[in-house]
């Protein structure tokens, strides 16, 4: 099958699975979960007005029949909606709306990257460990919070985190690259996560390698950089 064969099967095995989660919505309309799924489907294909409108359609509907907890599941759907779009302030407020328990850490989590994007690292501290009070383990949550305390040169703190994430999944090329800088500002030998870093994803260590020079530059002029 030549690559053009395999995508255009691609395609219709994307376009199939769209019409059976209309025809599920059209079979019961009653069910949060398949105007969620949909609109999902829809947010990662790109397909962001369709997407929008599904979402706005069905929170009419639930908030109508006074469903707080399809309410609450459609308000996480935008937000990830606008989050991915770039609306981050649009996407804030929707997680801002959500009060289910059930989504209350994944809610948090993403408060905490969207204040991350509009680099208000404070507040993505907050919200992180807000969140880690629910989900201990999450690796994105403790990722979310390395990431923050780099952001705010908490460069102790940030190893922690990585640590954590990284006893178990050490196969995170982010984790391992960003470890490895923290590592570089602490003195401490950082040639290994980087190796890792480079190795796990070579697109992502390359798109990041400028983070690199960066920090040697800076830790030289102090004339601090050691380990090299």
């Amino acid at each position: 099958m030549t690559t053009k064969d395999s995508s255009k099967a691609n395609q219709e095995q994307t376009n199939q699975l769209v019409h059976r989660m209309i025809a599920a919505i059209d079979q019961q309309p009653e069910k949060v979960n398949n105007y969620y799924d949909l609109g999902s489907l829809l947010t990662r294909l790109q397909s962001y007005e369709q997407a929008e409108e599904l979402f706005m359609k069905a929170l009419g509907i639930f908030e109508q029949k006074d469903d707080g907890d399809a309410v609450n599941l459609l308000n996480y759907g935008l937000g990830n909606l606008y989050y991915t779009v770039g609306k981050v302030k649009s996407a804030i407020d929707y997680y801002n709306k959500i009060d289910d328990p059930k989504l209350k850490a994944d809610s948090y989590l993403m408060l905490a990257q969207s204040y991350m994007k509009e680099k208000h690292y404070k507040q993505a501290v907050a919200y992180g460990l807000t969140a880690l009070e629910l989900r201990p383990d999450d690796a994105a949550i403790n990722q979310v919070l390395g990431d923050s305390f780099l952001a705010l040169g908490e460069f102790e703190q940030a190893r922690g985190y990585y640590n954590t994430i990284l006893k178990h999944h050490p196969g995170r090329a982010d984790t391992q690259f960003n470890r490895g800088l923290v590592a570089m500002v602490l003195g401490e030998d950082y040639h290994s996560y980087l190796t890792q870093a480079q190795q796990l994803d070579p697109d992502f260590y390359k798109k990041s390698e400028k983070r690199i020079a960066d920090i040697k530059d800076f830790l030289e002029r102090q004339g601090g950089l050691t380990n090299d």
